[in-house]
């Protein structure tokens, strides 16, 4: 099922028409039974026990007793997978916010639940951006985002460089967070032991004369314990908000 110019002109996969309902999905497979919706909750299930590497569409038939073959009459390639099984497990957003809610509450509230989205899915952020948002649930978190600006008086190309820059940080702290629970599970030892460890090699390693601010940050005891499990969002998104707030200002 390539790519191609799909009806009405949409240039999306047959696979991506059909999760907008804008083609009817195939009612029955070489198998009975067997639906683009089986396929793709199969793989979600596969990459959330096993991680992102084990999806394959030899592993899903095997998982859904068909041939791997028989996969291919609903989702053409690896990447419209990855694109339905995103829009699967993102889910829907909460519910838009009521009027008068402030841009910036707004704006805190969708970068949250949109953390606790990749927090449950991490395996998500292995798979790599391909496009703008294409699929339902996608594209309902972007309307979120903009409904959270409407009453700011930015313009839309404004608006949206606002939601990319958020989502983009939000990604990103997830995916160190998810690297660093993961460097700590290898090492089989708790956080605290393993940023005190750090600490103390960098003390060794870390000449005073060579890099002194990195020596008074050791000697300030800052590494010594871990911060709050949600500080380092809490900070970066409350500056990200700060470096937004004169751009609401200078249009009202």
């Amino acid at each position: 099922m390539a790519d191609g110019k799909g009806e009405g002109g949409s240039f999306l996969p047959a696979s991506i028409e059909a999760a907008w309902g804008l083609r009817e999905r195939p009612a029955k497979g070489p198998k009975p039974g067997l639906t683009l919706d089986r396929i793709v909750d199969a793989a979600v299930r596969i990459a959330a026990a096993e991680g992102l590497d084990a999806v394959s569409m030899g592993r899903i038939a095997k998982e859904l007793g068909v041939s791997t073959m028989s996969l291919y009459r609903y989702v053409g390639a690896k990447r419209e997978l990855y694109i339905l099984m995103q829009d699967v497990a993102t889910g829907a957003p909460p519910p838009l916010p009521e009027p008068g809610t402030g841009w910036r509450e707004g704006l805190e509230r969708w970068a949250g639940a949109l953390r606790e989205v990749y927090h449950r899915n991490l395996w998500m952020l292995r798979i790599p951006l391909s496009g703008p948002p294409a699929t339902p649930n996608a594209v309902a978190w972007w309307e979120w985002g903009m409904v959270a600006l409407a009453d700011t008086g930015l313009d839309e190309g404004t608006k949206v460089s606002v939601i990319m820059l958020i989502g983009g940080f939000v990604r990103n702290e997830a995916l160190m967070t998810a690297d660093l629970a993961a460097v700590i599970a290898a090492s089989g030892d708790g956080p605290e032991e393993v940023l005190s460890r750090y600490g103390h090699t960098l003390r060794r390693l870390a000449d005073p004369a060579r890099f002194p601010a990195v020596a008074r940050m050791l000697d300030s005891g800052v590494m010594d314990e871990p911060d709050e499990p949600d500080h380092e969002f809490r900070f970066g998104l409350e500056r990200i908000l700060d470096g937004i707030a004169p751009l609401v200002e200078a249009v009202k």
